[in-house]
C-alpha cells in the first residue's frame, strides 16, 4: 500500500501573531502544510517560506468566502498522492501534543477512505491555564474525493458525505487560541457583525449580537484546568506555547474603518460595534474625514438596547428573555 501523506489545510490571513507556533507545531504530524493566503501584510507569508513542509498558496480573493477558500485547499490537496488524510485547522489551532503518543492518532491514521475525523476545540483563555470546550468539530477526513459543500462564512472545512463514518477523538484536541487575546477577538467579531449587515441585510441583529457574544455566555462551571500533556510534547521541543503577541490595532479595526467611510455609520447602528472610539481610531490612522462618519449613530434606546443585551447574555435561552426579543423583533430589532 501506497504511504499516507497527511496534508493540513489552513487559510491565513495577518496571522503573523500565531503562525509561526503553529507551523513548528503542525510540522511534526504533516508531510504537507498547504497555507491558502489571503494578501496578508503583516509578514505572514514570509514566516511561511521559512518552513519546508509548507505549500504556500495565493488566495487573491479581496472578500471573505470560505467556500472558494476551502476549495484552493482542497485543489491543491488532491494534486498530491493518494491516500491523503486531511487536517483542515486554522492558524490558531493547534493540535494537543498527546497526538504523538496516543492511541488514537494510530486510529486515525488507519481510517478507511471516506472517514470524518471529530475533535473537540479547546477553546484556551488568556491566562493559558483553563478552557471551556466545544465538541465534536469535524476538521478531519480520510480523502476520497468527495466534493465540499461550503458558506460564504463559518463554512464547514472538509468534505462530508452522507452516511460517512467518522471517528471522534477524546484524548486527542484541538487547541483555539483565538481567546487568548480578548481584545483581538473583539476586533474580529466586531468586523463579523458589519459582514453580515452588509451581507446579510435581513437577518436581526438580537441574532447577530446573540451569536457574536457567545463567549460571554460561558459559565464557570463549564471552565476546566488545561492538562499538561496538552502542551509538554512541544514545550520538551522548545516550542513557545504560552506567550500572546498583542497589537495596539488590530487589522479588522481597519476594515471596520472602510466599511463605516463606505456606507455610513448610520447602515451598523444597531450592532455593538461602539465599544470604541471610531473617529479617535480614525486621526490616528490619519484617514479622519472631518470625524463625521465615524461618529456613533445610536439612539438612547440603542444604547439601552445593547446594554440589556449584554447583561442577558448569559440567559438568553430563558423564557422571559426570549419573549422580551421577540417584542424587539416588531421594532426591527
Amino acid at each position: 500500500m501506497s504511504k499516507l501523506n497527511i496534508i493540513c489545510l489552513t487559510p491565513v490571513k495577518n496571522e503573523a501573531w500565531i503562525l509561526e507556533r503553529f507551523l513548528k507545531c503542525a510540522s511534526l504530524w504533516a508531510d504537507y502544510i498547504i497555507i491558502a493566503d489571503q494578501n496578508s501584510n503583516d509578514g505572514s507569508r514570509e514566516i511561511a517560506k521559512n518552513f519546508e513542509k509548507v505549500i504556500l498558496l495565493d488566495n487573491p480573493m479581496q472578500e471573505c468566502d470560505e467556500d472558494k477558500r476551502q476549495k484552493i485547499l482542497l485543489e491543491a490537496a488532491r494534486k498530491i498522492a493518494e491516500p491523503r488524510l486531511l487536517i483542515a485547522l486554522d492558524a490558531d489551532e493547534i493540535l494537543t501534543s498527546n497526538f504523538s503518543t496516543s492511541k488514537e492518532w494510530q486510529s486515525v491514521l488507519k481510517a478507511k477512505q471516506g472517514t470524518i475525523i471529530r475533535f473537540d476545540c479547546v477553546q484556551l483563555k488568556p491566562d493559558m491555564q483553563h478552557y471551556w470546550l466545544v465538541p465534536d468539530a469535524p476538521l478531519g477526513f480520510m480523502d476520497d474525493g468527495s466534493d465540499h459543500i461550503g458558506s460564504d462564512i463559518h463554512s464547514v472545512r472538509i468534505p462530508l458525505p452522507d452516511k460517512s463514518p467518522s471517528i471522534k477523538l477524546r484524548e486527542i484536541k484541538v487547541m483555539h487560541y483565538q481567546f487568548t487575546d480578548w481584545q483581538r477577538m473583539e476586533s474580529k467579531h466586531r468586523w463579523y457583525q458589519c459582514w453580515e449587515r452588509l451581507k446579510h441585510p435581513s437577518r436581526r441583529p438580537i441574532k447577530i449580537y446573540r451569536q457574536y457574544h457567545h463567549m460571554y455566555a460561558v459559565s464557570d462551571d463549564s471552565i476546566s484546568n488545561i492538562l499538561p500533556e496538552w502542551i509538554n510534547g512541544y514545550e520538551k521541543r522548545e516550542i513557545d506555547m504560552t506567550s500572546i503577541v498583542c497589537e495596539n490595532i488590530y487589522w479588522w479595526d481597519k476594515e471596520v474603518l472602510n466599511f463605516l467611510k463606505t456606507w455610513d455609520s448610520s447602515k451598523f447602528r444597531k450592532e455593538a460595534i461602539w465599544d470604541i472610539d471610531w473617529a479617535d481610531l480614525a486621526r490616528k490612522l490619519n484617514c479622519n474625514n472631518h470625524g463625521y462618519e465615524f461618529s456613533d449613530p445610536r439612539s438612547r434606546i440603542d444604547k439601552y438596547i445593547h446594554l440589556w443585551l449584554k447583561k442577558t447574555q448569559p440567559y438568553s435561552m430563558k423564557l422571559h428573555i426570549r419573549i422580551i426579543e421577540k417584542i424587539l423583533s416588531l421594532w426591527d430589532w
